[in-house]
């Protein structure tokens, strides 16, 4: 969270009625909220706030927001001239921010989404509504308290937008947007709501019709799911709303005639069902197409829709098309890069004695689908090649980058029997001139497996989280030599030579190449990781090796990842 201003004189706490007054105001917005005057002193607070923070309203009225609440992760005081909101608020303009942190009352620190705009209200001079909430978290279902009758005062409608975009700009999870948009238009301003989605394939689903319920948001799942198609001519506000024409009033009546098309019969079926005796249409607009309708019914509440309420839910409606056409995007993304990758990863050889499996996992966000990549292919002169890499980047164009590097690797490693060291080098050089990759890390090897003697792993290192050997009796050991530049950085031009080392595998022991979504988290040491993974991998010597590596990315992957994750584990004949 961050303040307003730059800590110059106060102008004094609002007065007890004044400050009664805000707090009304703000108690109708179910995130937290608080009013900030102009030198970043808070005015007012709501029951949320207090919830969030962990302060309470008389111990947050009157104090400088930013020295109170605003660090950086690691709790340290936030210079105010990083402070994102103080710029926007100088300017005179709305700002809005994810991933901010606040210290709460108890010490402890708490990741905020916000979104603030200027504001006067006439009970006292507020420069600024904030509003906000922690972030990963959804917004508290609504208290069950009847919203007050009536039209939304101008502070109460500038309140819900400002929540509006922020809770739905800050989740790329279509599901969730959804969910979040119907929890902020129910019960507050409707006793029902209703999405109609658009598919890729121009067909209509009825994907929530809700209804409040005391503390609950019930699904009447029996009139949710697919719709007949868009009508053409169709003149009813649905369909004209599903073409993007126009929002709409409709009641019961709207739909009492001949129905001129198969949405008809389903909304004249909706009404009868819900008992909505009126209802506000509006279409929800992408960048570049509508992506459905929103649909807010009245059953319960005796007062109709207005046409101030169809210009406050297309306003609302705008925000969710933008927020809705972001998240779709963002998983479409998502599921090319990740059909992508996973068509690229290879079949593993079948080496008789020798134990090989491997894993892919993919980040949990949409952003950090990428270029992590194994290989395991036999060469022409039987040994086994070994490789894990992963191309910096964290998008399509890192996938397309590692099936380049993968099989320009494979082709360099199966033409030329010479040390991994020389063909990681040739792969550096090419990949300067002919892959789309900026730089790359891999740790390439050769797998001897003798029926008669010891095998032995030779390899080179470009830049990459070093092997992990596990030996049968459960000594766990990191292979650090042979470690050099990434690709990239062009060490040939720096005159950097690329080393190669040799390391015996006892018989029984596990061989571990992984990529650093398994070690690395956020607020935690490289060093960490390694020995947590050290750790887990001792602990699993015993075990098969699918389950070994079913467990090991179950117990050593940090819950806090925000990575892929590859690794290649190997289990020498015993």
């Amino acid at each position: 969270m961050t303040a307003l201003g730059t800590g110059g004189p106060s102008g004094g706490v609002p007065p007890a009625g004044s400050r009664h007054v805000l707090a009304e105001a703000l108690g109708a917005i179910r995130a937290g909220a608080f009013l900030l005057d102009e030198s970043g002193r808070i005015l007012a607070a709501n029951a949320p706030a207090e919830g969030i923070l962990g302060w309470s309203a008389l111990e947050l009225v009157g104090r400088d927001a930013h020295d109170l609440l605003h660090r950086d992760r690691h709790g340290d005081p936030t210079p105010r001239a990083r402070c994102a909101l103080r710029h926007a608020m100088l300017a005179g303009r709305t700002a809005q921010g994810a991933g901010e942190w606040a210290q709460r009352g108890d010490g402890t620190l708490l990741a905020l989404s916000w979104m603030a705009t200027p504001c006067v209200p006439t009970a006292a001079s507020a420069a600024a509504l904030v509003v906000f909430h922690p972030v990963g978290e959804s917004l508290p279902l609504p208290s069950g308290e009847p919203a007050a009758a009536g039209p939304l005062s101008e502070l109460e409608r500038l309140a819900l937008l400002a929540e509006t975009t922020t809770a739905l700009t800050s989740t790329l999870d279509v599901d969730e947007a959804l969910r979040r948009l119907v929890g902020l238009v129910v019960p507050r301003l409707a006793d029902w709501a209703v999405i109609d989605l658009i598919t890729e394939q121009d067909e209509v689903w009825r994907t929530a019709v809700v209804h409040a319920k005391g503390d609950a948001l019930v699904h009447e799942e029996q009139l949710e799911g697919p719709m007949p198609p868009i009508p053409a001519e169709s003149g009813m506000p649905l369909s004209r709303a599903l073409r993007g024409e126009s929002s709409a009033l409709a009641g019961p009546e709207t739909y009492q005639g001949p129905p001129d098309s198969g949405v008809a019969v389903e909304q004249r079926r909706l009404f009868e069902v819900t008992g909505m005796h009126s209802a506000a249409i509006a279409p929800i607009r992408g960048l570049r197409e509508i992506l459905g309708v929103l649909t807010l019914g009245r059953s319960e509440r005796p007062e109709s829709f207005t046409g101030a309420d169809v210009a406050l839910l297309e306003d609302i409606t705008r925000r969710a098309g933008l927020a809705l056409a972001n998240a779709r995007l963002y998983q479409r993304q998502r599921k090319v890069a990740e059909t992508m990758q996973r068509h690229l990863l290879p079949q593993l050889p079948d080496v008789p004695g020798l134990g090989i499996t491997a894993r892919y996992l993919p980040a949990p966000d949409a952003s950090h689908v990428g270029g992590d990549w194994y290989d395991a292919f036999t060469l022409s002169d039987g040994v086994l090649a070994l490789v894990i890499g992963d191309v910096v980047g964290h998008d399509l164009e890192a996938a397309a980058g590692m099936a380049q590097l993968r099989n320009m690797l494979r082709a360099y490693a199966w033409s030329q029997t010479e040390p991994p060291s020389r063909i990681v080098d040739w792969l550096d050089q090419a990949s300067q001139h002919i892959a789309e990759v900026s730089m790359a890390t891999l740790a390439f090897g050769r797998l001897t497996v003798q029926d008669d003697g010891p095998s032995e792993l030779t390899w080179t290192n470009a830049g990459h989280p070093p092997p992990l050997l596990v030996t049968r009796e459960g000594v766990a050991r990191y292979l650090t030599d042979a470690h050099g530049v990434l690709l990239g950085l062009g060490a040939h031009r720096i005159a950097v030579q690329r080393t190669d080392a040799t390391a015996e595998l006892p018989p029984g022991s596990t061989l571990l190449l992984y990529t650093d979504g398994l070690i690395e988290a956020p607020g935690r040491s490289l060093d960490d990781g390694l020995e947590r993974l050290r750790r887990h991998a001792a602990s699993l010597a015993h075990r098969p090796l699918e389950s070994f590596a079913d467990e090991l990315l179950q117990r050593a992957r940090p819950p806090q990842n925000d990575d892929d994750v590859a690794l290649l584990a190997l289990r020498i004949p015993d």
